[in-house]
């Protein structure tokens, strides 16, 4: 998957508008940070998750999602290697953090 494969999962959803953070897109539903793309790098995008959510991906798919550092990985953010996820475990994750922002 590429970066704009990404942008377009995420837009598909309701309510999710396009925007930049530290130089970086990224996607809020309502004001709330939902995903990242170029974080760290441009191999990667960012997912907001509860750490529950976050320890089934990085279980399931160690190769595809990791932590983010520091706070913000203990509280939910997730790595996503793009080149490492087919379009479907993408599109799942992104359901995930966009359903935890309607919450």
């Amino acid at each position: 998957m590429g970066p704009e494969d990404v942008r377009r999962l995420i837009l598909a959803l309701q309510d999710v508008d396009e925007q930049k953070h530290m130089s970086h897109p990224d996607f809020r539903v309502r004001g709330r940070i939902i995903a990242t793309l170029g974080r760290p790098d441009a191999r990667w995008a960012i997912v907001k998750l509860t750490p529950k959510q976050q320890d089934m991906l990085i279980s399931s798919r160690p190769d595809a999602y990791r932590p983010a550092s520091g706070a913000w990985g203990r509280r939910g953010s997730t790595l996503l290697l793009l080149e490492a996820v087919q379009e479907e475990e993408a599109a799942q994750a992104i359901r995930m953090a966009w359903a935890t922002a309607q919450r």
